[in-house]
């Protein structure tokens, strides 16, 4: 969308803020609003923001990181593709940005860059990819100790259907009169637990698709009097709120995943790339689950992906490898991320799945065989035979294999390979020291 149309939408709409946004290294939405007299202007100067902002933890405390104090500001640069009317407030619409230095060069702190530099690295090869998320309804905004989910169904119930469909009709009729297209919908394995798929689209868009329908689902539910948490765990017993995400390569239109001749369906280029998701498997989880919550959810068991493995329709490996669809056989082919939640930021979560699966590409990596069986049942002797292991048990451990990985730590780049480590150790400290229910509470809330 170009700029002129953006101001067209504007004014057809009778648009008095726009909503310049960015995701931080939390996930938390944040902006600044233009009035709609200015957002010409604003949209080619963008808008001041300081560093620092770019250093905060989940309860809003900057981090003491060279670079992000005081001194220093970046601009808001908005992306006018990105551009929504949002439909739960009135004359209000928002548009997502990069962060950008004074000179325009993109700021290496920012997200949607990082996810643009991933997508670069794949050259010729398009990544088209899409998001999952799932979430709770609940009856009202949580409290410390107290969370009342709107049902008590059961998965795939017809009841849970009935329950959310107010919400989910909303949702989806929104997001799609956005120009975002939703495909699959039904209540979750957890009571209360709902799902609106999203369509796969080029990497970025896909990212932004997210970020849209989040805050459309939270805006709406408010609006309806109940709310919606995209938390991994919002209360104990959860059975966990993931993001799984889904990812495919294409070139020339052709989808390079695909080998007819492969049992599975999959090309060299896809092995080579599962084989580079594994190798960095624990570290990757550090951005894909990226808080203390995340592990509340990520156990075996609960169908999260917690063995570093994967396989054919395996849902406890952290790699799932979809069946075809029968007449979409070629075109359907792609692997499915599972150990991944709605707590990581999509922009680094995605770019760092992407360049973990090309460095597999690069080194023409070996997945192993994949696991086929359940692996709750399987023995640990079996387990470590077929090099599977569990994940990370906590965000203290994964931060720690992300600081081990020298790959992953590259990518991030000098700056955020410091931040975004010194941010979620933060995390882990301040969670400890508010204990358990009130941090099923902040990230009920937050999330």
């Amino acid at each position: 969308m170009s700029r002129d149309r953006v101001l067209e939408r504007v004014a057809a709409e009778d648009v008095e803020f726009t909503r310049f946004l960015w995701v931080d290294h939390n996930s938390v939405l944040r902006g600044k609003a233009v009035t709609a007299p200015f957002l010409a202007d604003r949209m080619e100067s963008g808008i001041g923001l300081a560093r620092s902002r770019q250093a905060a933890n989940v309860l809003d405390v900057s981090q003491p990181v060279p670079g992000f104090n005081a001194v220093g500001e970046v601009r808001l640069l908005p992306d006018p593709d990105s551009f929504v009317v949002l439909p739960h407030l009135p004359a209000a619409a928002g548009m997502l940005c990069d962060l950008v230095e004074l000179d325009g060069t993109p700021w290496d702190a920012c997200p949607r860059s990082f996810l643009r530099g991933a997508v670069e690295a794949a050259g010729e090869l398009d990544v088209v990819a899409a998001f999952e998320p799932e979430f709770a309804l609940c009856k009202d905004k949580p409290v410390p100790g107290d969370l009342t989910l709107l049902d008590d169904s059961l998965c795939f119930d017809n009841t849970g259907f009935d329950a959310g469909n107010e919400f989910a009709v909303e949702l989806s009729r929104s997001l799609r009169a956005q120009g975002i297209d939703t495909e699959i919908y039904h209540p979750e394995f957890g009571a209360g637990q709902h799902e609106l798929t999203l369509r796969h689209a080029p990497a970025l868009r896909a990212a932004d698709n997210y970020v849209w329908h989040r805050a459309m689902a939270r805006g709406l539910a408010a609006k309806q009097g109940i709310w919606a948490t995209f938390a991994p765990s919002p209360k104990p017993g959860f059975r966990g709120n993931g993001n799984h995400l889904h990812l495919s390569l294409w070139r020339g239109g052709t989808n390079a995943f695909h080998d007819a001749a492969d049992p599975f369906g999959l090309s060299v280029l896809a092995r080579h790339f599962i084989a580079g998701v594994l190798a960095h498997m624990p570290a990757l989880v550090a951005l894909t689950c990226a808080s203390v919550n995340s592990y509340q959810r990520l156990q075996p068991g609960h169908w999260s992906g917690a063995y570093a493995g994967w396989g054919p329709d395996n849902r406890e490996a952290a790699v799932r490898i979809p069946s075809m669809l029968r007449g979409r056989e070629s075109e359907s082919v792609n692997i499915e991320f599972k150990a991944s939640d709605s707590t990581a930021n999509p922009y680094l979560a995605l770019g760092a799945l992407i360049h973990a699966g090309l460095d597999g590409v690069r080194r023409e990596l070996d997945p192993g065989a994949p696991l086929t069986e359940d692996p709750n049942t399987v023995s640990e002797k079996r387990l470590r035979e077929l090099g599977i292991e569990p994940l990370p048990r906590s965000l203290e451990e994964a931060v720690d294999a992300l600081e081990r990985d020298e790959h992953l730590m590259s990518v991030l780049g000098p700056a955020r390979s410091v931040l975004y480590p010194a941010i979620k150790r933060s995390d882990v400290r301040d969670m400890k020291e508010l204990g358990t229910e009130l941090e099923y509470f902040t990230y009920a809330t937050r999330y």
